[in-house]
């Protein structure tokens, strides 16, 4: 049937071509990580030895792993938190031996490859208007087991006494809608990695923001030539008033409805589309009254009393006042953001590998009372990523002092281990049942 055609329903009408098309969609599973191998003849002269060995195709190329394959190692490992040794088991069940060690050369050569892209990304993100910096604790058993002395430390510690800490630094660069984010992890605080991005900014631009929270170490230390303009994360400040909630019901939620009003006049802004300077006067028409009254409500908890300062409302009042200037940039500076969001969803792709090994399936604590020793308190928490870490190597990365469960609790603890993993071993089975009956390794025999 064509366009123009007549109607096999009513026998009278034309058929003509529709704008939208309609849709058929098929979703088809794949490995992540496909092998093709190919049998070359080989001939050998029975004279001399010599091993003739035919051609491979053309376009297969001589590498064994291809720069697609480590871009997908890649992306699976730190954009998805998908760890080398799970791929490596879901890629030995389906015929394809891909061991952790050998993925990690993988994505080693592959990163100095493409190094020259990252350090552009650097320079590009140094121009940015709105730069956003937090870091996270990391452990880099590498650095961990470097002495504290070498020189690979000192090149990355400015403080003279030695840092023993390691942080995985985020900084998101915003410039004219586009957004680059950069990690880096090691000894340095996000305010040292922020201050070596800004050293590579063109001279003569204007001032950046800077958007974190009030810790010192997110402010970097810059020459005099260079200047920029800091704001703190309003979120950091609503979050310890949320924090305090169950203590204080009544005043947490007069101040956190009136943040929320405030975000909504942001939102507002922002489904306007409006330029930098026009949200910059929209804030300063609604939202500077809302923020004006809330700092009259703060002050007045302390000066008539009704507020214990050393109380964790205290606290959380002390800290919105004491950084009120900065808190309230956005009601100053063109393009100043409210917080620094982006940043903390952008850490979490880095951090999601850490959860792997750092979470332990039980952990206790206990106080002394007298001379007897009574539990305090139990935290469970049950993953199925920690049962290729042994318990002691757990513990040791930890730094906990952990104590010997009761047997019942072991017994409670054996039995969920084998029904997850009775669980996950039935999956398996079902997926085993399911998958096509070809493997996922292609056998091509080329002869001669």
């Amino acid at each position: 049937m064509k366009p123009g055609d007549g109607c096999p329903e009513c026998e009278k009408g034309k058929v003509y071509l529709q704008k939208d098309p309609a849709l058929s969609i098929r979703v088809v599973g794949q490995v992540p990580l496909q092998a093709t191998v190919y049998e070359l003849e080989r001939l050998r002269c029975n004279l001399c030895g010599v091993l003739f060995e035919a051609e491979a195709p053309e376009g297969v190329g001589e590498k064994k792993y291809d720069e697609s394959a480590a871009a997908m190692i890649g992306l699976l490992k730190y954009g998805s938190g998908f760890p080398f040794y799970r791929l490596a088991g879901l890629e030995e069940n389906l015929g394809i031996p891909l061991p952790p060690a050998t993925q990690w050369g993988i994505v080693k050569e592959m990163a100095e490859v493409i190094r020259p892209a990252f350090e552009e990304l650097i320079r590009q993100a140094a121009q940015g208007e709105v730069l956003y910096n937090d870091d996270t604790a990391m452990k880099i058993l590498a650095l961990a087991r470097a002495s504290p002395h070498s020189v690979e430390v000192d090149e990355e510690t400015s403080d003279p006494r030695l840092r023993t800490g390691q942080f995985t630094s985020g900084i998101v660069s915003t410039r004219q809608g586009q957004q680059i984010a950069l990690f880096f992890t090691g000894r340095r605080h996000a305010g040292e990695n922020l201050a070596q991005v800004l050293a590579r900014r063109t001279a003569g631009l204007t001032a950046p923001i800077q958007m974190c929270d009030a810790l010192s170490r997110n402010l970097p230390k810059l020459p005099r030539k260079l200047e920029i303009i800091v704001g703190y994360c309003l979120a950091h400040s609503r979050r310890r008033f949320v924090n305090v909630v169950p203590s204080f019901p009544e005043e947490c939620r007069y101040v956190l409805e009136t943040l929320g009003e405030v975000y909504g006049y942001d939102a507002q802004g922002q489904e306007q589309g409006l330029s930098p300077e026009e949200r910059l006067r929209f804030h300063q028409a609604h939202s500077e009254p809302v923020m004006e009254r809330l700092r009259a409500w703060l002050r007045a908890q302390f000066e008539e009393k009704r507020v214990e300062p050393n109380s964790g409302l205290g606290t959380a009042i002390t800290y919105l006042l004491k950084h009120w200037t900065r808190l309230t940039l956005f009601l100053r500076q063109a393009g100043a953001p409210l917080d620094n969001n982006i940043c903390e969803r952008a850490l979490k792709k880095a951090i999601r590998p850490r959860n792997y090994v750092h979470q332990p399936i039980t952990r206790r604590c206990a106080r002394e009372n007298g001379d007897s020793r009574m539990v305090s308190g139990v935290t469970r928490r049950r993953s199925v990523h920690n049962h290729g870490v042994s318990r002691k190597a757990r513990r040791r990365s930890l730094g906990l002092n952990f104590r010997r469960p009761a047997a019942g609790m072991v017994i409670l603890s054996i039995a969920r281990f084998f029904i997850a993993r009775a669980a996950s071993t039935y999956m398996w089975v079902v997926a085993v049942l399911s998958w096509p009956s070809q493997s996922a390794i292609t056998v091509i025999s080329t002869p001669d």
